[in-house]
Formats: C-alpha cells, sequence, structure tokens
C-alpha cells in the first residue's frame, strides 16, 4: 500500500500527537505554528515567522501553509454553522481521526 511506511505518523497527525508523530523539528515546528494559527491567530509573533524562515521554510511555504490552515478551519466553521456531522464510524471507516470521533477537532 501506498504510503504505509507513513501509517504510524500519518495516524499520530491525525489523533493530534505531535510526540508520537515521527516529523523532523522543522516540520514540528511548522504544524505547531498552524495549531497558533488555529486556536489562536493574534497570538502569531514576528518572532514565530522568522523561527520559520530560520529553519528553512520559505516566505510561500509559510504562506501556503497559513492558507490551508485557513482553508481547512473554513470549512470546520461552516459545518459548526451548518450542524453538518461526519458520517457515522462505520460509514467513514477506521481512518477518522480520533479528534473527529472525540469531538475534538473544534476546540
Amino acid at each position: 500500500m501506498q504510503g504505509e511506511q507513513f501509517s504510524e505518523t500519518a495516524q499520530a497527525l491525525r489523533d493530534g500527537d505531535l510526540e508520537a508523530a515521527k516529523v523532523t523539528p522543522e516540520e514540528r515546528l511548522l504544524l505547531e505554528f498552524i495549531t497558533t494559527l488555529t486556536r489562536h491567530a493574534y497570538k502569531i509573533t514576528d518572532e514565530q515567522v522568522q523561527a520559520l524562515r530560520d529553519a528553512n521554510w520559505s516566505d510561500e511555504q509559510i504562506a501556503e501553509a497559513v492558507y490551508v490552515g485557513a482553508l481547512f478551519n473554513l470549512f470546520v466553521r461552516l459545518a459548526d454553522a451548518f450542524d453538518i456531522h461526519p458520517l457515522p464510524e462505520r460509514e467513514l471507516g477506521s481512518g477518522m481521526p480520533r479528534a473527529v470521533r472525540d469531538g475534538a477537532a473544534g476546540d
């Protein structure tokens, strides 16, 4: 199966467990930045952006991460506003993120 070597990392990321995810320090820094964007966008600092640059993320890559994170958050908020719920787990299969199953995705 394609990507099978990344299945543990993918599951850890779906679960929101950066400790268990096998990501590089640079990737972790970007994921933490997007977490701040998602939960407290007003708290993003110039120092955080500079730290990403210092970790060799280009301005284009940082911007793309912000766009993707913001778009995902838009979808979540629209689903919340229109009371749209994920399909039951039996219909989605085992690939449904634990955060969605447990109702923590909107936190």
